[in-house]
């Protein structure tokens, strides 16, 4: 009931309580990203949903407006050249996911679930459909988010993305909400232009 009802429910009724009362703060973010650089305040990017239907997710804009598009951050040779000064902020506190309470409330997604993967990241869809996560509605933040993020591998990635949905429940989403807030004031798992850093710092210490 959870699943198929509830869960829906819960998801209008957050991200239209989190839109009205985040309002001020939207509209200083979107003030200081125009005054920043030059550029539309949102970024839309083509992202797969539930099913693997496409959505177009809306972001604020971190990135100069000369960055390659339909690219993960961690496939441009320096990513850090192209996130502006408000971008670098909007990145490392995640504030710049806030305009997908929009995606969430219009129903591209939900606030707990897999993270929306690009629409060619063939990788990462192909390693997710072994364990269902490509049927349910791709979160705002979900049980990967709060096990490692950017420095997660594809394959361990897909894998946490399958474990949520095997024990997708209200208790499960609990703990990825409060999870999330705990990793995101601790910058948990950040890694510009980087992926399965985790591994990589483990051989190092080896």
């Amino acid at each position: 009931m959870y699943r198929n009802g509830i869960k829906r429910l819960l998801a209008i009724l957050l991200s239209l309580c989190g839109m009205l009362v985040l309002s001020p703060l939207l509209l200083i973010l979107c003030i200081a990203i125009k005054v920043d650089s030059p550029g539309p305040i949102l970024f839309k990017q083509k992202r797969v949903g539930i099913h693997k239907k496409h959505f177009n997710i809306l972001k604020f804009r971190t990135m100069r407006i000369d960055t390659p598009h339909d690219m993960p951050t961690h496939l441009l040779k320096d990513p850090d050249q192209y996130i502006t000064r408000v971008g670098h902020f909007l990145r490392k506190t995640s504030l710049d996911e806030l305009p997908q309470l929009w995606n969430i409330f219009v129903g591209d997604m939900a606030v707990i679930g897999p993270r929306p993967a690009l629409w060619n990241q063939y990788d990462l869809l192909a390693q997710r459909d072994k364990y269902g996560a490509n049927d349910v509605r791709p979160g705002l933040t979900g049980w990967a988010q709060i096990h490692g993020r950017d420095e997660l591998e594809i394959d361990e990635k897909a894998k946490l993305d399958g474990y949520y949905v095997e024990h997708l429940s209200f208790e499960m989403d609990v703990k990825c909400f409060f999870g999330t807030i705990v990793a995101v004031l601790d910058h948990d798992g950040v890694v510009e232009g980087g992926t399965g850093t985790l591994h990589e710092e483990e051989k190092k210490k080896k």
